[in-house]
């Protein structure tokens, strides 16, 4: 069969019954185009009733149609479709995404007796869905007295006849099914995290034989004995979809693994198939449910060409698990009260210590002359020490804070709805502002005098500071805001966010994998360490695994970072507002002190200012708009939320920066 005609009579002359496979599915597929190419005017279901006219007026097209549809159920695995289509056969995330890309940029070919194949190529635009949907039942009843679907239909030979036996597909989809849901629910990954109250081993184990008895009673049809059949194996279904359920209940408490979630949802995916197909077993009019099935199949087969939504739900699962591992980590870095405040200045100015000395250390790598790459890894090196000694001391660094309260703050949106809920997100946002800034306070009056310190020490022990010449004057044409600073320090708060990712992970994946309770009880672990150091050893870990990986996290990112950036022609920099201040101050004491009559100088001191704005802003808006993707928040309570913080914020503008008395 040569070219594709557009016109109807073209179509139906085309036909050949006897050609072969590739050319008949081929011929299949041209007439769903013809009937979704109409115009605004003429609909599919209207261009389907003129098939039907045609067919009712032309005996040798009706025959020729029947004739194909005999060789193509009989040549054709319709089973799959029902059984198959929507649902991937790899175990994991990665296999869906793979199938997924192949079904969106590979063609399909029509030379296959896999159904489901043939119908991504037959319904190919999400609006084939609607219109299958709305097909009323006197253009159905048409359709199958046309087609003869209630009747037998001749073979390709006319020498014996083809039952149209069109429930045998469909018994044969459930055992297909039924075997598929039976096997996920005895998977180890998932029998292991379902709640054995539920007794899933029950409802899997006997799911089987319901099909079998279901099937018999339908074959049979035994109007008394089907009824209980079907209530029988939709409750093991029911009891199925619920120890899948509780499958969640231990995710979220010993860590989330996307990999289940996907197998969960193709469980109850092919459980909701299946009493689908029951449906339409049972119903007294077959055709509507079917064209409601082949609807949703169509819908179904539009979602999965596409990445996004199954992207979008499991970042959703990855936003919830980072926002909820990192919601009570966050409580300690928001400040409430005069005291909690006093207590961030404290530490954040320990911090703003270690940051001075981690200030003369990057001026010491640079000296080094090293290639930019081992440049980078001595940097990282550098930033990942001192911010461990910073965490492991208690203390803090400003910039680092944004991405841990944000989850925290995101909590307490559990229910906008509640009275009072939106006026304490606001007070938290106060508490947050506050905390910030009596963060980048702390961090910046100490490293400050620190460095100004060593540099004086330093120029009288060994007659020079040691940050002086061409270092300090790179520092004036490296900070000042006139140049890239902004850009850089907005992309450093990007960073600082990736590290609180990489945090939330880490901490997953070590509660999935239950690795505190391995170190407290192996039996290796306890003979080597003892009990008593065992169990500190694995409660030091879990309650500073997120810490300790973020720090280190943080600290690699921003020194290698850039030296790999620029390897592939990107000169992007990190502005760090804590190291920021203390290199200024180190180049100031160098230069001497009339340097704060100039320009330069204060463009620098501009340009430190807005890298701390913009390393807290761009973290937090990051980590806020993860946590909110978790809590659901909509557009528009959004909206209400930024309504409500710039009224405070013009109502009592101080309560943002100091505490109340």
């Amino acid at each position: 069969m040569s070219g594709a005609p557009v016109d109807l009579p073209g179509l139906l002359a085309a036909l050949d019954p006897r050609a072969t496979r590739p050319e008949r599915n081929a011929w299949l597929v041209r007439l769903m185009r013809w009937l979704v190419a109409g115009t605004d005017t003429e609909s599919p279901a209207q261009r389907l009733n003129l098939l039907i006219d045609a067919l009712d007026h032309s005996d040798a097209s009706r025959r020729r149609v029947q004739l194909l549809l005999a060789n193509f159920w009989r040549q054709t695995d319709l089973a799959s479709l029902f059984a198959d289509f929507g649902f991937t056969g790899r175990r994991d995330l990665w296999g869906e995404i793979g199938e997924r890309l192949a079904q969106r940029w590979l063609p399909a070919t029509p030379d296959t007796d896999d159904m489901a194949t043939l119908f991504r190529l037959m319904f190919e635009s999400g609006a084939d869905a609607d219109w299958l949907a709305e097909l009323d039942a006197s253009t159905l009843a048409r359709l199958s007295a046309t087609l003869a679907l209630n009747l037998s239909i001749p073979a390709a030979d006319d020498a014996e006849a083809v039952e149209f036996d069109w429930r045998a597909p469909l018994l044969q989809a459930i055992t297909w099914l039924v075997s598929a849901v039976r096997s996920a629910g005895f998977a180890p990954a998932m029998r292991r995290r379902m709640n054995p109250a539920g007794t899933p081993d029950t409802a899997f184990q006997q799911l089987v034989r319901a099909a079998d008895r279901f099937a018999a009673a339908l074959q049979a049809d035994d109007g008394q004995v089907l009824p209980q059949e079907a209530a029988y194996f939709r409750a093991l279904l029911g009891h199925c979809r619920a120890s899948a359920a509780s499958v969640t209940e231990h995710l979220e408490t010993h860590g989330v693994s996307v990999h289940i979630v996907f197998e969960q949802d193709q469980l109850r995916g092919r459980c909701d198939r299946i009493e689908a197909l029951m449906t339409l077993l049972l119903s007294d009019h077959p055709a509507r449910e079917l064209c409601r099935l082949l609807a949703e199949l169509v819908a179904l087969g539009q979602a999965r060409r596409r990445l996004r939504p199954l992207l979008a739900q499991h970042y959703s699962l990855l936003a919830r698990t980072v926002a909820e591992r990192h919601a009570e980590t966050g409580e300690h870095y928001i400040t409430r009260t005069r005291v909690e405040f006093i207590d961030m200045l404290r530490r954040a100015a320990g911090g703003g210590m270690v940051i001075a000395g981690t200030t003369f250390m990057k001026f010491a790598v640079l000296a080094l002359g090293l290639a930019p790459f081992w440049a980078g890894v001595g940097a990282g090196l550098n930033y990942a020490g001192s911010f461990l000694i910073v965490h492991l001391l208690h203390w803090t660094v400003a910039t680092k804070q944004p991405a841990m309260t944000a989850p925290a703050m995101a909590a307490k949106l559990a229910d906008l709805k509640q009275e009072g809920a939106v006026e304490a997100f606001v007070d938290e946002v106060s508490h947050l502002v506050r905390s910030q800034f009596a963060g980048i306070l702390g961090n910046v009056a100490a490293v400050v005098p620190v460095v100004v310190a060593v540099q004086w020490l330093s120029a009288r022990l060994f007659g020079h500071p040691l940050v002086h010449g061409a270092d300090a004057e790179h520092v004036l044409e490296s900070l000042t805001l006139l140049g890239p600073t902004a850009a850089f320090a907005a992309f450093t708060g990007v960073v600082l966010f990736a590290s609180s990712v990489a945090a939330g992970w880490a901490e997953n994946w070590f509660v999935y994998h239950r690795l505190d309770s391995a170190m407290r009880h192996h039996p290796g672990i306890v003979d080597r360490l003892g009990p008593k150091r065992a169990a500190r050893w694995a409660s030091w870990w879990r309650a500073n695994i997120s810490g300790v990986v973020s720090n280190v996290s943080l600290g690699l990112l921003l020194g290698l970072l850039p030296a790999l950036l620029a390897f592939v022609g990107l000169p992007i920099e990190v502005r760090h507002v804590t190291l920021g201040a203390g290199q200024l101050a180190a180049a100031a004491s160098a230069l001497g002190w009339g340097l704060l009559t100039h320009g330069p100088f204060w463009w620098c001191v501009a340009g430190v200012v807005v890298t701390g704005a913009l390393n807290v802003g761009v973290s937090f808006w990051c980590a806020l708009r993860v946590a909110m993707r978790a809590r659901g928040i909509a557009v528009d309570q959004r909206r209400r939320l930024r309504q409500a913080i710039f009224f405070r914020l013009r109502q009592q503008p101080l309560r943002f920066f100091w505490p109340a008395p």
